[in-house]
């Protein structure tokens, strides 16, 4: 597998996942509680990642290729740190997923909320200045262009004001730069799965001890709603985090964050693509489209820097 299709294409894959899960998850975020549904996906996620796990390492074995020998000091701290992060920032994203629902006023539609996740196309390359990498022109430029953005999609989709789901989404794509940075860094002395494998475990776990202590946990709830627990707990989960930490092994992390803020143009997509299915389209206001479309633009700012583009053709 090249470096550019690991550095592009996985990216894109999952950026289309997390785009449609959050059609998904805004449509269980009134029937159970965040910690229920983020516990219950991440066990999911353990289970098909322990089989993909076991049946790749058949699978060396039977072709004779030396299954690589786990460091198991890396996994587990790795592990535990990134499902540390993943749990902060998909709680907190189920919780600002509440904003979708009616009893919540319908505050956010799923298009905003994936856009303002994806926030961390700019919290990521921020966060690189701490460790000596200091970000070029257009990176800066971007920021400005995605912070005014957001400020858009925030502060007047639909004529309502900045409420605490926003708030909470903010934090979500924070925690999110964390996670990128620490899978940036393990990845480089732990095999991917594995690693996807241990922090679902962690999330798994902490979640639904949160469930029991803080919410009304039932069996009956999880049922009624097995399928799309399913296809985030196999796809959104097991499928695209794993994809992601594939994809960041020796690449850089600014592209791939970048490519997967594009999450939001998926769910933007998936959100109109649904509402037309069910007749039920939410509406978005002039300035909501003219926010996203300059998160787009701050999307390919970041990506490309023009500056260093321009420079060369003049020599």
């Amino acid at each position: 597998m090249t470096k550019n299709f690991r550095q592009i294409v996985l990216p894109l894959i999952v950026a289309l996942i997390w785009g449609s899960a959050f059609i998904v998850q805004g449509a269980v975020a009134d029937k159970m509680g965040p910690f229920t549904f983020n516990g219950v996906r991440s066990l999911i996620a353990v289970v098909a990642l322990t089989v993909t796990a076991l049946i790749f390492d058949g699978v060396k074995k039977k072709k004779g290729v030396t299954v690589e020998k786990t460091n198991v000091k890396m996994l587990v701290v790795g592990g535990v740190l990134c499902g540390i992060a993943l749990t902060v920032a998909s709680n907190l994203q189920q919780f600002g997923m509440f904003g979708t629902t009616k009893e919540a006023g319908e505050v956010l539609t799923e298009g905003d909320t994936a856009f303002i996740t994806a926030l961390y196309i700019v919290l990521v390359p921020l966060s690189l200045l701490f460790f000596g990498k200091k970000p070029t022109l257009n990176v800066w430029i971007a920021v400005v262009v995605a912070v005014v953005g957001l400020m858009l999609i925030c502060n007047f989709t639909g004529g309502k004001a900045f409420s605490v789901y926003h708030l909470e989404l903010f934090l979500c794509s924070a925690a999110f730069t964390v996670h990128i940075l620490l899978i940036d860094h393990f990845v480089k002395f732990v095999d991917g799965v594995k690693l996807s494998c241990v922090q679902f475990s962690v999330m798994g776990v902490s979640s639904l001890i949160l469930a029991l202590i803080f919410e009304d946990f039932t069996f009956k709830v999880v049922f009624d709603n097995i399928l799309p627990l399913l296809y985030v707990g196999v796809f959104s989960c097991a499928i695209a985090y794993t994809l992601q930490i594939v994809a960041q092994k020796g690449t850089n992390p600014t592209i791939v964050s970048i490519l997967l803020s594009l999450e939001s143009f998926f769910a933007l997509v998936c959100e109109i693509g649904v509402g037309l299915i069910s007749g039920n389209v939410k509406q978005h206001t002039v300035w909501q489209i003219v926010g996203c479309a300059l998160m787009l633009i701050a999307i390919v700012l970041a990506q490309v820097n023009v500056f260093e583009m321009a420079k060369k053709q003049k020599e």
